[in-house]
């Protein structure tokens, strides 16, 4: 039976001594000497009495110690210790607010980032530090909403698009660590499907007859403008390199004796050693560039 009410919450005193005002159910208000109050739960877990705090008035009502208190009986009828659970759900609290987005995203970074090509890990790198990191970084990965991380990539989006796309993609990966480590339940990303707007694709002219091939390779070798951009036009039309490779060849690793091109994993996006066999004509042309940028780290600098 029910025996406190909140007007008798409010007027108890303290005296000189603490002393209890029971509720029901092992429920009581505790008044200290110095006139503080707390809410209190005995009970027997185990063989043995033990006590649960369940906060103070006035910051505790009456009927929320109420609420409290129902909910401890509840846990206590399914054989485990109000104790004990209410210590284990502070603690996954704790962890949750320190397991952040950002800080999910720098353990990512550390295991999975290192391996990937320096142009990847660059646009990773700053998609974080200037999208990301300033709109979900604050945010516990287990909290974050697929609407949160829409409103992020839109931000982005207004921009440009395919920088959406690919932060979209990275907030994915780091989820899916975070759900592989314990702490994240699901990806959000997925929802996301078709919410930004389609990538354009722009389309250039591809020259596919043996005589447009010819007059190409006219043009290159009658090219009169820098030595360095000519040799850049002739050595992505005899290895058929991607232009961001030909740009970050070093002279280092230019293999003169097995006349090959040896590019490291960590430039490339499959983060393998790239082999590139070099012809005469390459290696003439390279060969041509060595007393102009020989003593650059880069066959093309600039």
């Amino acid at each position: 039976m029910t025996k406190l009410s909140a007007a008798a919450v409010k007027s108890a005193s303290p005296t000189d001594k603490n002393y209890k005002l029971s509720d029901s159910g092992g429920l009581y208000l505790l008044v200290t000497i110095r006139g503080g109050k707390y809410w209190r739960y005995d009970y027997r877990f185990g063989g043995a009495r033990k006590t649960l705090a369940l906060g103070t008035y006035p910051d505790t009502s009456l009927r929320t110690a109420r609420e409290k208190h129902t909910e401890a009986r509840e846990t206590l009828a399914n054989n485990l210790d109000p104790s004990s659970e209410k210590k284990l759900n502070k603690l996954h609290a704790e962890i949750d607010s320190g397991n952040t987005f950002a800080a999910i995203a720098e353990d990512w970074k550390v295991r999975h980032l290192a391996e990937k090509s320096q142009s990847y890990r660059v646009r990773s790198e700053r998609i974080l530090k200037n999208d990301l990191y300033p709109a979900i970084g604050f945010r516990p990965i287990k909290e974050l909403t697929a609407f949160e991380i829409l409103a992020a990539l839109r931000n982005i989006e207004v921009r440009t698009v395919d920088i959406a796309h690919r932060a979209r993609q990275l907030t994915g990966l780091i989820f899916r660590y975070a759900i592989s480590t314990g702490r994240a339940e699901r990806d959000p990303t997925v929802d996301l499907k078709g919410a930004l707007k389609n990538r354009k694709v722009k389309h250039h002219a591809a020259i596919v007859s043996p005589a447009g091939v010819a007059q190409l390779l006219r043009d290159i070798d009658h090219y009169q403008g820098r030595p360095i951009v000519k040799a850049a036009l002739e050595l992505s039309a005899l290895l058929f390199q991607r232009p961001g490779e030909i740009r970050q060849m070093l002279w280092q690793e230019i293999n003169w004796q097995e006349s090959r091109w040896e590019i490291p994993s960590s430039k490339m996006k499959m983060a393998r050693n790239h082999i590139v066999p070099l012809s005469r004509q390459s290696l003439a042309v390279l060969q041509r560039m060595e007393p102009i940028t020989g003593r650059f780290s880069y066959v093309l600098p600039n």
